[in-house]
């Protein structure tokens, strides 16, 4: 069987930032798995990468004689599986559009295969889901969610929930691995299926309505309100209202506060009563912090919250507006509501003003996290934490509004 590797569309990748700085495509999450968990699982076998340079010692590419290059926005479906298995040596699939999907090829790429690259390119005209922008991410998640929990929970009994006092209302869309722990809570499984990880928790009070997905060894504190569409990843804490979000792992949320139309990236925290709004008063459309442009672009949705990047801390009480987007690593606090773009490596707020947040002081922190969750933060990390710092600081419409801390 060829080599499965993910590659970033470089268009793509832009569009998905801030998520793209600590991680490829395919390594985001969307429904109850990766984009790269979708594919191992699909096609039996682990995947590699082929991404920025910078990436490329923590998520290497592993390529042989023969090799399957797939585009890491792509959700799998059946038709296109079939279609990649059919695919010969020097062939590929395009979208009508001319996004290159996949290709196999008897050579390791050093860069993304494009529709001029000399490969016998074929249509694939079947319904796909790809992520090209950062709200696609809660857009697909209800119907992601739905098809990770048909593949993962196919021939397979769940655990059973013992517990007197919790309610399931269609049960049968419950499914519930080892090791989990639910007290005194209402699953409502209706209207979408719920998926509880390995032992992970819901807490006394929790009501939680389908599609969810709550990850590996991650809670749902007491009394938190899990609205429809919503994905928790592995080894989070989260609280409160979440609707149509993701958080895509080791994230914390407590406390009380809504949380709406938003996706939260790794070993970030979100103080008590944090709070955003996914919908403007003049229920006009939503305008988001574009990386490729430095401008703020119609995203064409009413509904769109608050995208943070890995790494990232808010204050108690921190307001984020309507379409706000947060990079890596930053520490906003303070009241009023925050910018609508706040860079990687600040530290501040709207009423004071931000300053660039210490590069020693910022991976200080960042290993603390790690060490929090008996994790190491090793050179890997680090350097690409170094390098974003380094990206972040030459954009000219990046830059900080006060002075260096």
């Amino acid at each position: 069987m060829p080599n499965l590797i993910l590659f970033d569309d470089p268009v793509i990748r832009t569009a998905l930032l801030p998520f793209t700085f600590t991680r490829p495509v395919a390594e985001i999450r969307v429904g109850i798995q990766t984009l790269t968990e979708k594919w191992s699982d699909v096609l039996g076998q682990a995947g590699s990468f082929l991404t920025e340079s910078y990436l490329q010692a923590k998520f290497p590419q592993d390529a042989g004689a023969d090799n399957w290059y797939i585009s890491g926005a792509v959700c799998p479906t059946a038709a296109l599986h079939e279609a990649i298995l059919a695919l010969a040596p020097g062939t590929g699939l395009i979208t009508a559009g001319g996004v290159v999907l996949a290709v196999r090829t008897n050579r390791a790429l050093s860069a993304p295969p494009t529709v001029n690259d000399e490969y016998d390119f074929q249509t694939f005209a079947e319904p796909l889901t790809i992520i090209y922008n950062t709200w696609d991410i809660f857009t697909n998640n209800g119907d992601q969610i739905r098809a990770d929990f048909a593949r993962l929970t196919a021939n397979r009994t769940s655990a059973p929930i013992t517990d007197p006092f919790t309610r399931c209302y269609a049960p049968e869309n419950i499914f519930v691995e080892s090791g989990a722990t639910i007290r005194a809570a209402i699953l409502n499984a209706e209207n979408g299926p719920i998926y509880i990880g390995k032992n992970a928790t819901i807490s006394e009070g929790s009501i939680v309505i389908g599609p969810f997905s709550l990850g590996e060894e991650s809670t749902v504190n007491w009394g938190g309100k899990m609205r429809s569409n919503t994905t928790i990843g592995p080894f989070c804490k989260v609280g409160g209202e979440v609707g149509n979000s993701i958080f895509f792992g080791y994230s914390n949320k407590g406390h009380d506060g809504f949380l709406g139309n938003s996706v939260i990236g790794e070993w970030c925290n979100l103080g008590a009563n944090v709070n955003n709004s996914n919908l403007k008063n003049d229920y006009s459309n939503v305008k988001l912090h574009s990386y490729a442009t430095g401008q703020l672009e119609d995203t064409g949705r009413i509904f769109c919250g608050l995208m943070m990047g890995d790494f990232t801390k808010a204050g108690i009480s921190t307001m984020f507006n309507t379409g706000t987007v947060v990079g890596v690593s930053a520490n906003v606090f303070g009241s009023g509501f925050q910018p609508k773009h706040v860079s990687s490596f600040l530290w501040g707020g709207a009423i004071d003003g931000f300053a660039t947040y210490r590069l020693d002081k910022a991976l200080h922190v960042a290993a603390e996290a790690f060490k929090r969750r008996n994790k190491t933060f090793d050179k890997q990390e680090e350097d690409i934490l170094r390098e974003i710092f380094t990206l972040e600081r030459t954009r000219s419409f990046d830059k900080p509004s006060r002075f260096d801390l």
